[in-house]
This record gives C-alpha cells, sequence and structure tokens, in this order.
C-alpha cells in the first residue's frame, strides 16, 4: 500500500490533479464522492498569498470532507516560497505539493512551474528548503523535462527524494509539448524501476479511460495515477474506473437525472462559496462534459454558459430533465 508520510492510501489509488479554476471546493467535493483517493487544489502562486490576494488566498480554503487533500503551490523565489508554506499550514491540509510542472508561459517566464525544469539545482535547493520548513509532507508534481533533449527525470526524482520529498507526480510530457501529442509514460516507469526510489511515484497525463489506468498499473507499474482533464464535468470518472479495476467491465454512465442532479449541486456549492456571480462563471467549463453526447443540445447548452443569473442555468437544467430525461447515454 503506498503512503504519503503517515497517510495510508488503497492500492493504486487515484488522484485528483491540481487544475486552475477546475479543482476548488466544490468539484472536490463531487470527486470524493466519486473515489478520488487524494485531492489537491488548484495551484496558488506564492507571491499571490504574500500580497494577500484575494484569489489566492479564496484558494486555500479547505474542507473536512475532502481530505486527504493537498495545497499546491508555485514560484521560483525561495524566500517568498518559504513564506506562503507558513501561510499554508495555518490552513491545515494534509500535504503541500510544489508545481514544478505547470506550462503555462506567464508561470514558466518566472522561472516558475516548468520554467525551473532548466535549472535543476535551483529545484532541488527549493525543494529542499520548504522540506525543512514544514513538518507536512511534501509532493512534487511535475514533467518530464523541459524539452526531449533534457529529460533526466531519472536523476530528478531521486535528487528530489533525497531532499525529503514524500510522493512525485510526473506528466509524461516536457514542457514544450504543453498538452500536444501523447503522454510517454516509459520515463515514469524507469523513475519507478529506479532500485533507489521508495516514495510513491504517480503518473498523470492522457489517463482519458478505465483501460489506460490499468495499463498505467499493470503495464508501467506505478503506484497511483493522477487524474486531470477527464475529470472535467464528469467526476464520475474515478468511479469508472475503480469499477473496472474490481471487475473488468465497465461502470454503466450516469443517468440524465443523476447529471442534472450533479450539475444542480456544483452550481449551489460554487455560489455558496464564490458567491453568485463568480459560482456561476466558473462552473460554465463543465456542463459541455456534464451533459455530452446529446443530439440537438446546443440551444440548452448556450443558456448554461451564457446565462448571468444563476437562476437561469438552475431553470435550463429543469428543461433538461424534462426534455431528454429518457436519454440513454453509450
Amino acid at each position: 500500500m503506498p503512503k504519503i508520510g503517515n497517510i495510508e492510501l488503497p492500492d493504486f489509488p487515484l488522484l485528483l490533479a491540481p487544475m486552475e479554476d477546475v479543482s476548488d471546493p466544490p468539484f472536490r467535493a463531487l470527486c470524493k464522492e466519486q473515489g478520488a483517493d487524494v485531492v489537491y487544489t488548484e495551484f496558488i502562486s506564492s507571491e499571490g498569498l504574500i500580497r494577500d490576494a484575494a484569489k489566492s488566498t479564496m484558494k486555500l480554503d479547505i474542507y473536512e470532507k475532502e481530505r486527504p487533500v493537498g495545497i499546491q503551490i508555485f514560484g521560483a523565489e525561495l524566500d517568498s516560497m518559504l513564506q506562503a508554506v507558513d501561510i499554508v499550514e495555518k490552513s491545515n491540509p494534509d500535504i503541500i505539493d510544489i508545481n514544478f510542472g505547470c506550462p503555462v508561459k506567464k508561470v514558466v517566464s518566472k522561472n516558475a512551474g516548468a520554467g525551473i525544469l532548466r535549472d535543476i539545482p535551483l529545484m532541488v535547493k527549493l525543494t529542499e528548503e520548504i522540506v525543512k520548513r514544514t513538518k507536512l509532507p511534501v509532493t512534487v508534481k511535475t514533467r518530464l523535462g523541459w524539452d526531449s533533449d533534457s529529460i533526466k527525470i531519472v536523476e530528478v526524482a531521486e535528487r528530489l527524494q533525497d531532499v525529503g520529498i514524500k510522493a512525485i507526480a510526473i506528466h509524461g510530457r516536457t514542457r514544450v509539448q504543453m498538452y500536444k501529442g501523447n503522454a510517454d509514460w516509459k520515463p515514469i516507469s524507469q523513475v519507478k524501476n529506479n532500485s533507489r526510489m521508495h516514495i510513491p511515484v504517480f503518473g498523470n497525463g492522457d489517463i482519458d479511460t478505465p483501460e489506460a489506468a490499468v495499463k498505467m498499473r499493470d503495464e508501467f507499474g506505478l503506484d497511483g495515477a493522477m487524474i486531470g482533464r477527464a475529470s472535467i464535468g464528469n467526476p464520475w470518472f474515478f468511479a469508472a474506473v475503480k469499477h473496472f479495476f474490481k471487475t473488468g467491465t465497465h461502470l454503466e454512465p450516469p443517468t440524465m437525472e443523476e447529471r442534472v442532479d450533479a450539475a444542480r449541486r456544483h452550481l449551489q456549492m460554487a455560489i455558496d462559496w464564490k458567491g453568485e456571480k463568480l459560482g456561476v462563471f466558473e462552473t460554465r467549463r463543465h456542463y459541455t462534459n456534464y451533459f455530452k453526447g446529446i443530439p440537438h443540445f446546443k440551444e440548452y447548452r448556450m443558456k448554461m454558459v451564457t446565462s448571468d443569473e444563476s437562476a437561469d442555468v438552475f431553470a435550463a437544467f429543469d428543461e433538461v430533465l424534462e426534455k431528454f430525461g429518457d436519454f440513454q447515454f453509450a
């Protein structure tokens, strides 16, 4: 059984990846209900935390029902990262995760996220100081390397383990690839098969079917899967993977009633957490996937993603249930 510090996990745990504007408390709650074993917050800027920027501090909100939960921070300045650790600790998460993988230009240009893959000694030094600063287990999420010519992930993972991290999640692409092409899990497997490694090694990237998760477990021998894009608007993905592990068969897709119920709850939790305006705005990205595969759905989707009033969105959900209630999802 893998462990992150003293946190015991089931065999081949499923982790909800930290995703900007996605992995917020309402969505994490839905994923947790469907079988996510560990959930991570959206990534939080260390500079934003120090400035007490509202958007950053709001991301520190965690709730008892989502434990174990990790708060993910990013930055490249040691002092800022250490101050951020002190602030994060007050929210009492179970894990502090360092983002060394975000490929977005505005992050990378500051040498943060995947930008730090161009300076491995700095990456190791930052990690070492953060581990020293906190009693919480520290984990890292990263990519294979900056580009295909600089993949040293086996050595990097070993060095990060040696300075005290308790688990590593690796996305099977380089920074240069962004999200293009296929994720390559072979180098992640090489990290796991390094005889010096003793911490859990989690794979990330292109786990979009239960079969992919089985392959990651059985062919590549990894300790768990970190699920990202496959879960957007589809919190049932975790349950589907676990059902497949257990039975070798596919879980029946959620009914229209279950989808509408999840969308309603998601929106209501978002409003309760962020207020009407932001709650309505930030749940929009999920609706396309909640209702994927329904023919002639555009009119209803447009209502959901263009309405600024939650009453209109809730009314659209009711209409969908009435009109498409018997629709059978494949």
